[in-house]
This record gives structure tokens, sequence and C-alpha cells, in this order.
């Protein structure tokens, strides 16, 4: 029978099975590998040694002294023990407390006369200082200086622990496997580790571990968070390596098509960034691999004009394309303002239509059973080179004539295996390009989309408008919110338009809305469910905006018919509505470029890309855009913190940024991309962006040289347990 390597032997053969137990179902550990690799989560120091004379209050001190007297007292009618010792080092004197079962140990060890050092924090009780249940470790008569500074200089590892496992208990096991580590298989190529000079896997977790000095914990972290970074780099390495070897067709567009035809008509010229990141993408469509394109764009720096050009370009090459957006507004939008922007070019096959023209077909779960029928025969006969639809394209009855591209809209709404299906609907793997108008920061889009090209498009078209964002206290300054809707007035009366948004809609369906939604701290705090847009609307007509056309618009509604979503959405721009009171249904690709302001009630309640989205659909035309952000919530609170860095900056990136410090990262990287992200354990996507950076160079020549990892066993090792079935499905998807 084959033996099973060291590390992965069940921790309930080294440690028994109610220990084992606890440790499989709270913290995930199953093996001797998986506990190495549970790291301490900080290390407390217990401190230089303290004359008793000069003891801080409220600090961690360490002490060398002499016990001079042992008392236990009974309290609570005898039912109670106290153990007062009372310590001297010469300079001073100083109490020691242990209460119940806690007093046995030391009443018999810390005998009149004993030496020992005593490791705690400093508290006051009757105006005397005093050590609570000190950490002790006694001395013998001849214990040196060195052995006294190695037990006060030690740094204890704190682990991240659970109910019925406390830190300690976490270290005495480690302990029991610590040895194990010096069989740890090594994924660092070893011309990597000597390059850059790091320290050995065995040696960097003993280190982390059970460290000396807290050179030992440096040393160990930089080279696990190379681990880290390495190994899921050349997974996305190899996945860009694979799509390499994979068959497309080559898609270019034709000299005088439906391109040069659409370009000639555009009233504006492309901004720099937009002729730039076009020559990326037309280089990737010529290719006869799949591209593989992450498109990032600033809210309103013209991402859907750069991608209708790269499906023009593919329906000039005889090709079909498709996008994908995640909601049904958002699909009839897309639609529409693609019909509006190519004209008689849309109108493929019908009179007055251009010669170059095609047809471009909305597929939504929506509509009519007829216009469905026509649509789909549209595709499947190539009459229609581009459709926009939600997932209801990747349904099995739709059938492409040649789809030669995939656009997917949103990305982090949008689920992995979505893309794939949609990519399945075709002869030939298609080019894949997927925009997002959540600025990524560079480490992150390299972490979590490190299997696509990135492309980022950061300058506005001219003609865009500033926009000025403010904080409106209403708690503590309700004249603020009074003038508020007096702006929003004076901006109607300017001719302009604006939105109010709220988190909730409020009709009677609305989750039961009182009972049972899940309440955040915020919720807890003001003992009132988040404002909906039904009851916000009504206030506002009868109440500080009465006289004006106040509209609601939320996901709930139908998509058509009088009152629809459509219907409302396409009066708003028309200039029919004065005021949309709507959820986020309006946070993307709501383009009305008269609305000017736009005021978010509630806005603690929004994360702060969600806001960044939301400012950005005012400020779209040649007048200047106010985003007011209303919030209950105090100035000290870290929601009102947000809410006040969301106003001082325009810069999707820096705020993408300050997202990502205030929330833990995976709660950013969301759930598509959890199961690589539990593999991050030292490695953080924001400070170590050199590391990632570097780790990325060396993961692409690795595999550059050698795409199977035959040469390098313990990598590919590394790699089958960082790729378990999850894992291996996301990255495959990608």
């Amino acid at each position: 029978m084959e033996r099973v390597p060291v590390l992965d032997e069940p921790l309930k053969k080294l440690l028994g099975a109610a220990t084992a137990k606890v440790m499989d179902e709270h913290l995930g550990l199953r093996t001797v590998g998986d506990l190495l690799h549970h790291y301490p989560r900080r290390y407390e120091e217990r401190g230089q040694l303290t004359a008793l004379s000069e003891l801080p209050l409220d600090e961690d001190v360490t002490v060398v002294a002499q016990v001079a007297d042992a008392r236990v007292h009974t309290f609570n009618g005898g039912r109670g023990q106290r153990l007062e010792i009372t310590i001297t080092d010469g300079s001073g004197r100083l109490q020691l407390v242990f209460f119940g079962r806690g007093i046995h140990k030391p009443h018999k060890e810390l005998l009149p006369g004993s030496r020992a050092m005593f490791a705690g924090k400093v508290s006051v009780f009757n105006r005397r200082l005093q050590l609570a249940h000190p950490t002790y470790a006694k001395l013998g008569a001849d214990s040196g200086e060195d052995e006294v500074d190695s037990w006060a200089g030690a740094l204890i590892p704190i682990y991240p622990a659970c109910k019925g496992l406390e830190s300690w208990k976490i270290a005495k096991a480690v302990d029991a496997v610590l040895p194990s580590a010096q069989d740890a298989a090594d994924p660092l190529p070893p011309a990597l580790r000597e390059g850059r000079g790091l320290t050995g896997l065995p040696d960097a977790l003993r280190k982390i571990h059970r460290p000396a000095t807290k050179a030992d914990v440096a040393a160990a972290r930089e080279r696990l968070k190379w681990d880290e970074a390495f190994v899921l780099q050349v997974a996305l390495a190899r996945r860009r390596h694979a799509d390499t070897q994979l068959p497309a067709v080559p898609r270019r567009p034709a000299a005088d098509g439906l391109l040069t035809a659409f370009d000639a008509k555009l009233p504006f010229t492309l901004t720099e960034g937009q002729l730039k990141v076009s020559a990326e993408i037309f280089h990737d469509l010529s290719t006869e691999h799949p591209m593989h394109r992450l498109l990032q764009g600033e809210v309103g720096s013209g991402k859907t004009l750069v991608a209708l050009r790269a499906m023009l370009a593919v329906v000039d090459a005889g090709g079909q394309a498709a996008m994908l957006a995640p909601t049904e507004v958002l699909a009839q939008q897309h639609h529409r303002s693609v019909v509006e922007m190519m004209g008689e070019l849309a109108e493929g096959g019908m009179l007055g239509g251009s010669e170059h023209a095609t047809k471009v077909v909305l597929l939504t779960g929506s509509m009519g059973a007829a216009a469905r029928r026509q649509a789909l025969l549209d595709l499947v006969t190539g009459e229609a080179g581009i459709v926009i639809g939600t997932h209801a394209l990747i349904e099995d009855k739709v059938q492409f004539h040649d789809l030669g591209l995939v656009v997917v809209d949103e990305q982090h709404r949008f689920g992995v295996e979505q893309r794939d299906a949609l990519r399945g609907r075709a002869k030939q793997p298609p080019h894949l390009l997927v925009m997002t108008a959540t600025p990524i920061p560079r480490t992150v889009a390299m972490t979590v989309f490190g299997d696509l090209e990135t492309s980022v498009l950061d300058q506005l078209p001219a003609g865009r408008s500033p926009i000025a964002s403010h904080v409106v206290p209403a708690a503590d300054k309700p004249h603020f919110l009074a003038r508020a809707w007096e702006r929003v007035r004076e901006e109607v009366e300017n001719g302009h338009q604006a939105y109010v948004v709220c988190p909730r809609i409020g009709d009677d369906e609305d989750d039961t809305a009182k009972g049972a939604q899940k309440k955040s701290p915020e919720d807890e705090a003001e003992k009132r469910p988040p404002l909906a847009v039904v009851e916000i609307a009504e206030q506002l007509r009868t109440g500080p905006l009465a006289g004006l056309k106040v509209e609601i618009l939320h996901g709930r509604m139908a998509p058509d018919g009088p009152g629809g979503k459509d219907d409302v959405m396409r009066r708003f721009a028309a200039d029919d509505i004065d005021v949309l009171v709507a959820t986020t249904v309006i946070e993307v690709g709501v383009n009305v470029p008269n609305a000017t302001a736009i005021v978010i009630m509630d806005a603690d309640r929004f994360g702060v890309s969600q806001l960044h989205q939301l400012r950005g659909r005012v400020g779209r035309g040649s007048a200047p855009g106010l985003c007011l952000l209303v919030t209950e919530m105090s100035e000290a609170s870290p929601a009102r913190q947000r809410l006040t860095a969301v106003a001082s900056t325009l810069d999707g990136f820096e705020l993408s940024r300050i997202d990502l410090e205030q929330r833990r990262e995976g709660d950013v990287l969301g759930q598509a991309q959890s199961g690589v992200r539990s593999s991050l354990r030292v490695l953080s996507v924001l400070e170590d962006e050199e590391v990632i950076a570097a780790a990325r160079e060396e993961a692409a020549a690795v595999v550059a040289s050698d795409p199977d990892l035959t040469r390098l066993p313990e990598l590919r090792t590394a790699l089958d347990a960082l790729l378990d079935k999850e894992r291996e499905e996301y990255l495959e998807k990608g």
C-alpha cells in the first residue's frame, strides 16, 4: 500500500478525534499540511522586563520577581476563591490575583521565596496595581540573564481561533505537527528562490509558527506570499497558454464596410484612449486564437462605443456578435442606444436601410412569442449581425449562424458559468470581450481576471461635465435635506431632470421587509427599515416636490405596456418626467444627458463602487452634475467616512482602492472567485502589488518554457492542491 505523504496525514491520527473534528468543522483544517498553512494572525510580545517601581497602567509587561507571600481568600459565602500573591523585585511590590479553578496550580507552584517571570496586563484594583491571571515561568536558582531575556522577548503566535479551540490550543497542535514541515515539497523553482533570495519552504513554515525574532516573521511572510502569488499566477498563465492553443476564426473588418460607414457618421471624434483600446481589440480579433480581453472604463468613458465598433468589425468579417447584459432594463437600454447610434446601418433588410446595414435584434425573457420567434429566426439565418439580450441568450433554443464575438457587460454581475454557456453556442470558440464600469485596482485585475488581457479607458470624452458631490447629514442638519429638495426643484426649473434613489421598493411584496430583511448594524442602530421608493415618491409628490412630474421605476414592474419599466424609461429619456424615484436598476448603462441631479437616500446602505456607478448617471450632457448623498449616520461612523470619501473624489480607481481597504477583499472579489481567494492567507491583493506583478512575470516565463510543468513536479503538486474541483472549473470557465 502506498504511504500517505506526511503532509496529507489526517489530523485525527496526531491530535485525537475530538480536536480534529473541531478543526475540520470550524476552521476547515483536515490534514497536517492544512494546519501548517494555518498561520498566526499576529504575535504578542511578553514585553521587555520592567521594574516594579515603573509599571505603566494598561500595558502588557514582563517582570522578574520573588514571591513574598501568598494568601487564599473566600467570598460569596465560601463559594468563591481568590488567590492573592505579592511579589517584589527590590524596587517595588506588585499584587497578582487568580480566581476560581485557576488558583490551584499557582498556589502549588508559587511558594514564598520562589523566583519567576510574570507577564500580563497592568490594571488597578482598590487603588493598587495588579496583574490578573498572569502567565508565568518559574526560574531556577541558577537561571541566567539569557534565559530571562529569551522568555521575555519571545513572540507568542496568536492564531485565528474558534469556539472550543482557543489560540493556545491551536499553538499546541502546531507544535505536534511542526516537525513534519521538513517534508514540505517546495513549489518554487530553485532558480526563482535563489534569484530572489527567498528562504526554503520548511524554514519559512518553522519561522512563521515559532519565530525567534521579528526578522524571522518578515522572512517567512515574504516567502509564503510568493508561494500564494506564484502558484495562482501559474494557474492563470497556464489558462492563458491553453487559450492560445484554441482555434478561432480571425475577424478582420472589410476595408469599406459597416465599420467605416459607422465611423463616418459619428458626430464626434474618438478619444485617444478609445482609439488605443480599439486598436488592441482589433489586433486580438485578427488572430487565430480567441481574444479574452477585459475592458475597464470609468463611468461614461465610452466603453459601449468601443464594444460596438468591435461588434461591427466582426459583422463586417461575416460573423455575428452577441452582447450580454445583466438585466432586461439594461439590455433594452443598450439595444435602444446601439440602434440610435447606428441609425440606418441597423436597418438591414429593411426599406431605407443602408447597403452595409445589418439587423440588430433584442432577445429577453419577457418578449412576446411572435417577436421572440422572429428574433431566433434572424439569428439562425444570420440575418441579424448583432443580438443584445439577457441570459435568455444562452438558452438551448438559441442557435447562431456564425457567432464570432461575445461582449459581456458588467462582469461582476455575471456568473462564469453563464459566460461559458454562451461561448458554447458557437461552432468554434468566439472572441470574448468583458466590460466593467467598476474600476478594479491593477493587482485585483491581475489576480482575479488574470486569464484576461486588460485594456483601460481612463479618459472621459470631451463634453462630459464635472459632478459636484456632497454629503447631506439628514439627522444632524435637517435643513440640509430641505435644501437638497430645493436644489432638485431648481434643476427642474432650469429645464433639467433628476433621479432619487432608494435602497428598497416598498410595495406590499417587498420582502415583507419589516421582519424578514436581514438587518445591517446601521438598521439596528436606527430601528427602521431602509427608505423605500414607493413611500419616498409619495412624500415628494405631496411635499417638497409637489407640482413636479414624479414617477417610480423598480425591478418588479412589468417590462412592457403602459406604465411598465420600458415606458417609464422612454418617457424619462423624452423629458416627460421631471423626477424619477428608482432603485438601483438605474445603476449601470442608463444614459439620459438631460438628468443633472441625483439624490441617493440612505446612501450609507450602498457600497462605494455602487455609489460611484449611480453618480455616473448625471453629468452626461453639457450641464454640470450634482450628487447628494443623504444619510442619518453620525459623523464618526465608518459608513459616514465612506460617504465622505466618495464625495471627495471622482476617480473610480482611487475609490475602488478605498472600497477594498474598508471591506474584506473576498467580498469585493465576488463569489465567482471565492474558491481562488480562499487560498490567499498572507498575500494582500492591495499591499503586495510588486509581489503579484513579479510573480505574474515569473509564472509566464515558467509556463512558456514548460507548459505541463514536467520539470517542476513540486509546483505541479501545489497547483493540484490549489485547483481542487471547484477552482479548476472556475479557471476553466473564466
